[in-house]
């Protein structure tokens, strides 16, 4: 999310090239490539039996449909070989709500959609592709903090220069690197917005790209994305795993943070692989706001790449997540299948195979976030018959 929350992928994907980071600009509905997508027949269609609350999924499509009249209604896009108009993105999401405010049950639901919506699926990974997504999930961190430096809190989260420095020479046209900045704290002395007490969690925030603080006071305030040095992300799991550090299984964000604790010596030169850096900025505390511009709804957001795949039509998403069984240690993994709505991108959010979902906050959604790393697959819905 990078109008409000850019997150992490926060599982293993959060470090790993998988993570997500800030996107440059918010998604709008792109020229699609034929391969991105494949429209199903009827014959086809899977069951799309949501497994979550009818209110999230009324909240989620209210916001996405307040997104999709932002946009220029009458303008014309490419959509799987065919020209789709905003307005008709705008008269799918009203025809899904006024369907659920007469509360369907999942068949008359189902039945619904089959009857009057086009149904493609996401080409997904691998070539030729598979219709295999990875999805990942993110969150919204909290964590310990004080407006001013004391021997606990060290580490500066930034605000936004209001004046960059001009670019020093054509191979190196952005802001600082994160290594500059942290080596140099003179150069941006007196953008310093909050102090930390880890510079882990520091740089999870700069992953992540939204969170919310809890000041020595008792009182919690949330700090949004304002924006980068313009520097390429790069994941310091990748690092590790690279270096055989870590295993992949091993590359988790308690794995990465374990090792780091045990190897102290190694922290400055792992965090600083990520060039990267994150400008933050105080924000309204209602939830974090996807690159959307809307309020990201647990559950029922997610992030993809516009570029390859269509940011404006609602979607469903089926796939599984690992339960974490704490008397013994176990795992077991249970079906997710929901609709959901594109309303954030990453920098790391990449083709037509990757889907992150947003979890919301608190340790719940961190937990969820942490392991979720499953395969699965994506559908867009198209209203017939408009235009």
């Amino acid at each position: 999310m990078a109008s409000g929350i850019f997150r992490l992928l926060v599982a293993l994907c959060g470090l790993l090239a998988l993570s997500c980071a800030p996107p440059a600009r918010p998604p709008s509905v792109q020229e699609q490539s034929p391969p991105s997508l494949r429209l199903l027949d009827r014959q086809h269609l899977p069951g799309f039996h949501d497994d979550f609350d009818r209110a999230s999924l009324k909240e989620a499509a209210s916001r996405h449909l307040a997104y999709l009249r932002r946009q220029a209604a009458n303008k014309s896009y490419s959509f799987c070989g065919q020209s789709l108009s905003g307005r008709r993105l705008i008269r799918s999401v009203e025809t899904l709500l006024a369907k659920l405010r007469e509360n369907p049950s999942d068949e008359q639901l189902q039945r619904f959609i089959a009857d009057n919506f086009l149904v493609y699926q996401a080409a997904g990974r691998g070539q030729p592709p598979s219709g295999e997504m990875l999805v990942t999930g993110y969150y919204e961190p909290l964590f310990d903090g004080s407006l001013t430096p004391t021997g606990r809190f060290r580490f500066p989260l930034h605000s936004l220069p209001s004046q960059p420095p001009a670019p020093r020479s054509d191979e190196q046209p952005f802001l600082w690197s994160r290594s500059e900045i942290e080596d140099n704290p003179r150069l941006l002395r007196e953008h310093e917005l909050v102090y930390l007490g880890d510079p882990f969690e520091v740089f999870l925030l700069h992953v992540q790209g939204s969170g919310r603080i809890r000041l020595t006071d008792g009182s919690i305030r949330a700090v949004r994305f304002a924006g980068t040095n313009g520097r390429e992300y790069r994941s310091i799991g990748k690092l590790l795993v690279d270096e055989k550090k870590l295993t992949l299984e091993e590359a988790t964000i308690p794995g990465i943070r374990d090792y780091l604790r045990h190897h102290p010596e190694e922290l400055r030169r792992v965090l600083q692989h990520n060039p990267r850096y994150v400008f933050f900025r105080w924000g309204e505390t209602s939830g974090p706001r996807g690159s959307s511009g809307e309020v990201l709804t647990p559950g029922r957001s997610v992030a993809l790449d516009g570029d390859a795949l269509p940011p404006g039509p609602f979607c469903f998403v089926a796939t599984r997540f690992p339960v974490f069984l704490k008397n013994d240690g176990t795992t077991f993994r249970q079906p997710l299948r929901r609709f959901v709505f594109p309303q954030d991108s990453g920098a790391a959010i990449k083709g037509t195979g990757r889907i992150d979902i947003f979890f919301g906050s608190g340790s719940e959604a961190e937990d969820i976030a942490h392991r979720l790393k499953e395969p699965g697959q994506l559908y867009f819905f198209v209203l017939k018959n408009e235009e």
